[in-house]
């Protein structure tokens, strides 16, 4: 009976002893030569000691998780204890100034977090996970890709991140040198190896964050400190690891060393134990290979050599034209020999579309295996080629969920190539019109709608320059892999800096979506960007082109659409194609929203901001009185309603509606339309 009574006891007073230890749960790993750690995804151990959570494919994710639970709450009062963490890590990209995604340093009940995806979402969440507080996950990210998405302050910065990707507090990547507190900047991308340390102070409900370039001490002066009780997020027991995922850019994410403490303070790295990186780029040449050389040997070789690669280059089936002013833009610049093989030869079978201002065609780049798609544009050799130029460059380093990323460029004799990603689902112009078997549904139509709403509002007030489209129509909008509208084609975009005024132009658009003022004063401002999304807004709802031919007279899309409002049946106009499960009040939300973007008075028309708020219900349509019906067309000046939401939109200067009757399909045809 003793022997068993002592058995009894012996196994409570273990389990007391292991939650003891569990308590004050330590790890280092100077290097992951012989760890144990839990790997999912994509991640590895390299052969030289290095965690490697993700090896530059495309849309994955890596992930890497401290195998046993972890006890992260006082047993008597239920509060997190305090921890600690250092780590350094290193992320690399085929591109210098350009990566996708970034790191996450994890707290989580799970060691997979089920339905992860890949890309912006870090392999944390998933859309409809995103924010659920039932996900009891805590991050530290270090994320190198700017999502509006996610309320996100740049591509470079570190936040707190809880249960969701909005993070409650983040900060630009960067450090307080001591002595001076000023504060450095830090690019987390292009190889360099930093180190962090996150630190959680239990008694004061504290997280603190630091960042040092590597063998830099750490510094006194947090870069994130943010009171934040986590003890409704936190369960009992945890797992600790890494996530990392990556998106259109071939990028690769390595964790160096790592060490871990609970109740204490994280035992310090052994920087000179640590891994190296792989070498970046070729070896440097020995230096005797080229003193050792005679200099008239030299000359020779040289002599030969240019004179055999001007001949060349003569004869080279793909010549290209590069002037030295481009060699600034080498990351945007494709080779034309990468474009040719991408598209088979420019072969029709890989022919996506064509339009007046050139075909474009399906590709696959050899080296990085990315698909993407290539415009063909004719530009000569007219003046301005550099401005152009630059401008497209400018224009690639958009980052927007609704615009199509438009990757570089390349030019050839007298052809311009612009290369953007794929998106395989085509132009949504075939859902509309071309096609009456292949179409979308209202919900679709609308989240296509909004989609681009939102990215016209990012070119117009979210970016450092003001961008106009100049090329709104279904046409250029595009469907990724889940229906969602990004706005694609941007060879016809303008910039200009917020707070000036725009320049006159060529007056370059498309039939049926230029508006007045512009074929007027040759200037594209972001009206005229609203008013080609009013005629883009009656295609999505009516399934018809802006300007349709028929056997007596052009229709004109926008007085038909008025018609039946001024009738009283503004649905009658909506596309005949819609199921029945549309709801009515959207679909003429839709339509009248469109009608007031393309008024011909600028002044009258919304911003694209007041759009958006439109379209997502947080501002309401207003109440419009019964209008005048004329046989001239539409009248604004006797419409209280109208005049009222005129006030809303215009300008300081308090433009109104024109006091006499102005016709839509005036406007539309004024001016060469």
């Amino acid at each position: 009976m003793a022997i068993c009574f002592g058995f009894r006891l012996a196994i409570p007073l273990a389990l007391l002893i292991s939650l003891a230890a569990g308590d004050e749960v330590g790890f280092i790993y100077n290097g992951f030569r012989s760890a144990n750690l839990s790997l999912d995804g994509i991640a590895e151990f390299t052969s030289s000691g290095l965690l490697k959570l993700t090896n530059g494919s495309l849309q994955q994710k890596g992930l890497a998780f401290y195998p046993h639970l972890v006890n992260f709450k006082n047993s008597a009062n239920g509060s997190v204890s305090s921890f600690s963490t250092t780590f350094v890590f290193a992320i690399t990209s085929e591109y210098p100034s350009l990566s996708a995604h970034g790191i996450a340093f994890v707290i989580s009940p799970t060691r997979d977090l089920p339905g992860a995806l890949s890309g912006q979402y870090l392999g944390l969440f998933n859309d409809s996970s995103n924010g659920n507080d039932g996900n009891h996950v805590v991050a530290v990210e270090l994320d190198t890709t700017q999502n509006s998405q996610f309320n996100d302050i740049n591509n470079n910065h570190v936040g707190i991140d809880i249960n969701g990707l909005n993070s409650i507090t983040s900060f630009s990547a960067g450090y307080y040198g001591d002595g001076s507190r000023q504060f450095r900047n830090l690019s987390m991308i292009g190889g360099q190896r930093i180190q962090v340390w996150v630190e959680y102070h239990g008694p004061e409900k504290r997280m603190v964050v630091t960042l040092a370039p590597f063998r830099v001490s750490k510094p006194k002066t947090p870069l994130l400190s943010f009171h934040l009780d986590l003890s409704s997020t936190v369960n009992n027991e945890m797992y600790v690891g890494f996530s990392s995922s990556t998106g259109s850019v071939s990028t690769t994410h390595y964790v160096l060393g790592w060490s871990f403490k609970m109740n204490g303070e994280a035992q310090e790295l052994m920087l000179s134990q640590l891994p190296k990186l792989p070498r970046l780029g070729p070896k440097k040449r020995s230096r005797l290979l080229t003193i050792g050389l005679p200099l008239i040997l030299v000359s020779i070789i040289l002599v030969a050599v240019s004179g055999v690669v001007y001949f060349l280059r003569r004869k080279r089936k793909f010549a290209e034209v590069v002037e030295d002013w481009e060699l600034e833009y080498g990351p945007h610049r494709f080779k034309f020999k990468d474009l040719y093989i991408a598209t088979n030869g420019f072969k029709d079978k890989e022919l996506l579309g064509a339009g007046g201002f050139g075909r474009v065609y399906r590709g696959v780049l050899p080296t990085s295996k990315l698909e993407v798609a290539v415009k063909r544009v004719s530009h000569e050799s007219r003046q301005g080629i550099k401005e152009f130029i630059a401008e497209i460059v400018s224009l690639g380093r958009l980052r927007h969920r609704n615009l199509v990323q438009l990757l570089g460029y390349c030019r050839r004799k007298g052809e311009l190539l612009l290369v953007y990603d794929y998106m395989p689902n085509g132009s949504l112009d075939k859902y509309l019109y071309d096609q009456p078997n292949l179409t979308l549904n209202w919900r679709q139509r609308l989240n296509v709608a909004k989609g681009v709403a939102s990215g016209l509002l990012y070119l117009h007030e979210g970016w450092e320059q003001v961008v106009i489209h100049r090329d709104v129509k279904a046409s250029n909008v595009l469907l990724d892999g889940e229906l969602n509208g990004r706005l694609g084609d941007f060879g016809l975009a303008r910039l200009y800096d917020h707070g000036t005024e725009p320049q006159t132009t060529h007056i370059v658009g498309t039939l049926g979506y230029l508006a007045p003022e512009h074929t007027r004063t040759g200037k594209a401002t972001p009206s005229t960007d609203v008013f080609a999304f009013g005629a883009f807004l009656l295609e999505v709802a009516c399934g018809r082109r802006p300007i349709s031919p028929s056997q007596t007279e052009a229709i004109i899309l926008v007085d038909w659409v008025y018609s039946c409002w001024c009738k009283g049946d503004i649905l009658e106009a909506k596309d005949p194609n819609l199921s029945s499960d549309y709801v009515a009040e959207e679909v003429e939300l839709v339509l009248k929203l469109g009608l007031i973007c393309s008024h011909s008075e600028p002044g009258a028309r919304p911003t694209m901001r007041h759009v958006v708020q439109i379209l997502e219900g947080d501002v309401p349509f207003p109440e419009i009185s019964s209008l005048s019906l004329c046989s001239s067309g539409l009248t604004f000046a006797h419409s209280e309603g109208f005049d009222d939401f005129s006030m809303t939109y215009t300008s300081s200067t308090h433009k109104r509606f024109s006091h006499s009757p102005s016709s839509v399909a005036a406007s539309i045809l004024s001016g060469g339309r």
